[in-house]
């Protein structure tokens, strides 16, 4: 009979102890860091890219084939940090028709042809250089800068 008791002290000990619950913290997130609006689904991509290392830049031609999310949409916004555009065009009959397009250095607004719904797909071609050396700004706090493509020591500057 003592030993039942016992074992039932040493029961209801462990259960209060592992049953109380945790300590609400205090920290609060520093910033809001919302999603950013889905408005285009990727359904395929096919990139032709082409390193020229002695300038640290990628010369490539991208084909995205997207679709729109829910809404419709006449425009895509893509981030493009630090590239040179050469063409931005929309496929259509296995021919590029030259699409308008802004870009600030950071993104790059296509405005396309039409408006298309969400089960219509389009391809888009984009003819760029990424020139990630000549491009300067500041990152976040987790990651220190905002380039998408790093060349390490690319003219053999650093020795070993």
């Amino acid at each position: 009979m003592k030993r039942i008791a016992l074992l039932c002290c040493c029961l209801t000990t462990y259960i209060l102890a592992t049953a109380q619950p945790d300590a609400p913290t205090t920290e609060t997130p520093k910033e809001y860091r919302s999603t950013a609006e889905k408005i285009n689904d990727l359904v395929h991509t096919k990139l032709d890219a082409r390193f020229d290392i002695p300038k640290a830049q990628l010369n490539g031609k991208v084909w995205l084939t997207l679709k729109p999310h829910f809404y419709p949409t006449d425009s895509l916004l893509l981030d493009a940090k630090g590239m040179d555009i050469k063409q931005v065009a929309i496929v259509k009959g296995g021919k590029n028709n030259t699409l308008h397009y802004d870009y600030d250095g950071l993104f790059l607004n296509i405005h396309l042809d039409k408006t298309y719904n969400n089960n219509e797909q389009y391809t888009i071609y984009i003819d760029y250089t990424a020139k990630p050396d000549e491009f300067k700004a500041k990152g976040s706090a987790a990651i220190t800068d905002a380039k998408g493509l790093y060349f390490i020591n690319p003219r053999g500057e650093v020795k070993d």
